[in-house]
């Protein structure tokens, strides 16, 4: 971490910029609270969203009134206990489930009311998905994985994108390999590259590294934050782990369907430590209830 943010001030004292100006995106404005509020048209904006499953006492208020705005090309790495939120976040945001109160944008196009063949649509085309079990067609090529947005979205594969892509991944001439054939971290790098390959507004990663050893895992993030850094790409992702939050610019802490906390540019035991101190109070409320 330290060697990544030396290059970074390297780099800006180089090109006379400095963090917040131009050449440098500057991170989302925060209310005392630690919320994220408006900071222009970000790639990532939601407003007042609340997402509840169930009714009556028995219900799950899985988000609070989330307020945030995550701004182009950037890398966020969201925390929590279990129950937190995380995944509802994660889904809400990229379209995947519906909230029942607020707005979610993208890019500047407002998602909430969008209808479901719209929403598909937009996904495919505008958005890019890393998940910890890597989703890949096991009856296609790698090639042919990499381009499936691409067909799903109507549009005639780009051979030469997909090549160039799986160059970046570290992939090149394994194009015509079948996912079986790859080991763990090759196939994720596979998804990474079909994640890219449409230049996709934002990438949603959903604990890209949870299947991963720890090696392949600093090889798998390292990719997103190249991503972040050498094509502007837009990063939010789910994780567990503080040593892969640590790859990101920020990272916010939700608790009870709130954001409670974050942490900009910050090492992993840090995030570790204020991860400890977020989860504390949830279990001692649980042991107090289980003495009861």
């Amino acid at each position: 971490m330290g060697l990544r943010r030396k290059r970074y001030e390297d780099r800006d004292a180089a090109s006379g910029t400095a963090p917040g100006t131009a050449g440098h995106p500057a991170g989302p404005v925060r209310d005392p609270a630690g919320q994220a509020g408006p900071a222009g048209e970000g790639a990532v904006e939601l407003r007042g969203v609340r997402r509840r499953y169930g009714r009556g006492s028995s219900a799950v208020h899985a988000l609070r009134g989330i307020d945030l705005t995550l701004p182009r090309g950037s890398f966020t790495a969201v925390m929590g206990p279990s129950g937190s939120g995380k995944s509802t976040f994660l889904q809400c945001a990229a379209g995947l489930d519906r909230p029942d109160a607020g707005t979610v944008r993208l890019g500047g196009t407002e998602i909430t009311g969008m209808s479901e063949n719209k929403l598909t649509a937009l996904r495919r085309s505008r958005l890019g998905f890393v998940f910890q079990a890597f989703n890949l067609l096991p009856s296609l090529t790698v090639e042919q994985n990499v381009v499936l947005p691409m067909r799903l979205a109507g549009h005639r594969p780009d051979r030469r994108r997909a090549a160039d892509v799986l160059r970046q991944v570290g992939l090149d001439g394994l194009g015509r390999r079948r996912p079986g054939q790859l080991s763990g971290g090759q196939q994720q790098r596979v998804a990474i590259a079909r994640a890219l390959v449409t230049r996709p507004d934002v990438v949603f990663a959903d604990e890209p590294t949870g299947a991963l050893d720890t090696t392949t895992a600093a090889e798998v993030l390292g990719l997103l934050r190249q991503a972040v850094d050498g094509q502007a790409a837009t990063v939010v992702m789910v994780t567990h782990d503080p040593t892969a939050a640590a790859w990101a610019d920020r990272v916010l802490f939700l608790a009870d369907g709130a954001i409670t906390d974050h942490l900009e540019g910050a090492p992993a035991d840090r995030i570790a430590a204020r991860m400890t101190a977020l989860t504390a109070p949830a279990r001692i409320h649980s042991a107090a209830r289980a003495a009861a």
